[in-house]
């Protein structure tokens, strides 16, 4: 009695358990990078919708907005990058949200990447991502722009501002639509599409060696031109009106409204900040408008432009007898002043005349009906 005679041993296969206690953990893992993926696009969406123009339509009806919009209609529907060239705010940026929007992809984040934005050191995390470690500061991994855009669209703007040695990495994912985080060999795949933007001209960039030509030639596959606003000033009005409403929407001042007149004097400006700063004056008026009529009579003489800090001072030389004198700085309204006065002065001396026999000729008489009135 109670002698040991026997045992039974049983063996169990648990590969099969480890196998899929395995799989689990990569499911999690999966479900967790997807979570940070998310993250961050909802995070990038909501800076674009802080950033970005509120209306999606393109205002206008002149020939130039009537070809843009053609342009547009072909290539979105195809999957060829797109190089929009135009100065600074003729609306780059509302162009490439179109082609995104008419494009398969528009189910998809259209992601802005700002080059002139973006630290020269930071440029290829920024782009590509990068993991835990690879650098100071890199806590955890992070997808970069591309991996964001996958199945959408990467918007580059300002791409002439791309530093050189980062230009042919950009071309590899141009080309094979692979690439590596910053401190991880493993290549990964994306399914972008490219739209860039440039206020600059690349061809320049090309010759001066700043821009590489076989990435120039893989981002213009199909080139737009922003036209800016002086070559389609016919448009001016309709978005002087798009502008004032949203405007009046901002501010919440209804009933605001354009005199016909002022229409025509915003149609003779000729607008160097384009789009945007038709957008900013009709904001700036509408702020300080008290009988809501919106007002434009010191735009011409530059009163704007100098309360946006564009204007500078105008240099001119003050004359004395015929023999010149030290130089001056006058603004655009003191000089006006100036060359009245002046005139006044003149006609005085010349007793009202100024041509003709007994006409004075030791005084400095001008045409007063040249000089803007002041």
């Amino acid at each position: 009695m109670g002698r040991l005679v026997g045992a039974v041993v049983l063996f169990r296969d648990i590969r099969e358990r480890k196998r899929a206690e395995q799989q689990l953990r990569d499911a999690l893992a999966e479900v967790e990078s997807l979570k940070q993926r998310l993250e961050l696009e909802n995070e990038y969406l909501q800076e674009e919708i802080k950033a970005e123009l509120n209306h999606r339509d393109i205002v206008g009806n002149s020939p130039a907005v009537a070809k843009l919009i053609q342009q547009i209609e072909l290539v979105a529907p195809t999957s060829a990058n797109v190089l929009i060239s135009g100065e600074s705010g003729t609306g780059k940026e509302l162009i490439a949200r179109a082609i995104h929007a008419g494009s398969t992809r528009s189910d998809r984040p259209l992601i802005r990447v700002n080059c002139a934005a973006i630290p020269r050191d930071l440029f290829e995390s920024e782009f590509f991502g990068h993991v835990k470690g690879a650098f100071t500061g890199a806590v955890q991994d992070r997808p970069g722009r591309f991996e964001l855009a996958h199945g959408g669209t990467l918007f580059l703007d300002e791409v002439g501002e791309i530093p050189l040695e980062l230009q042919s990495k950009l071309l590899r994912v141009l080309q094979d639509q692979q690439f590596e985080r910053v401190g991880d060999n493993r290549t990964r795949e994306v399914d972008v599409r490219v739209i860039a933007a440039t206020n600059r001209e690349l061809r320049d960039m090309i010759d001066a060696g700043h821009f590489r030509e076989d990435l120039y030639f893989r981002l213009n596959v199909f080139p737009i031109d922003s036209v800016p606003l002086r070559k389609r000033i016919e448009d001016v009005p309709l978005l002087a009106r798009h502008f004032l409403q949203r405007a009046c929407l901002k501010f919440n001042k209804p009933g605001v409204r354009i005199p016909p007149a002022q229409l025509e004097i915003l149609q003779r400006y000729p607008w160097p900040g384009n789009i945007r700063e038709l957008e900013n004056i009709i904001e700036r008026q509408v702020i300080v408008t008290q009988d809501r009529r919106l007002m434009f009579d010191d735009l011409l003489s530059g009163e704007p432009s100098r309360s946006m800090g564009r204007a500078q001072p105008m240099p001119t030389l003050r004359h004395t007898g015929g023999e010149q004198s030290k130089a001056t700085l006058l603004t655009e309204q003191a000089l006006s002043q100036r060359r009245r006065a002046s005139t006044i002065a003149a006609l005085e001396q010349a007793r009202g005349k100024i041509s003709g026999t007994g006409a004075r000729q030791n005084c400095l008489v001008l045409n007063p009906l040249r000089w803007p009135r002041g």
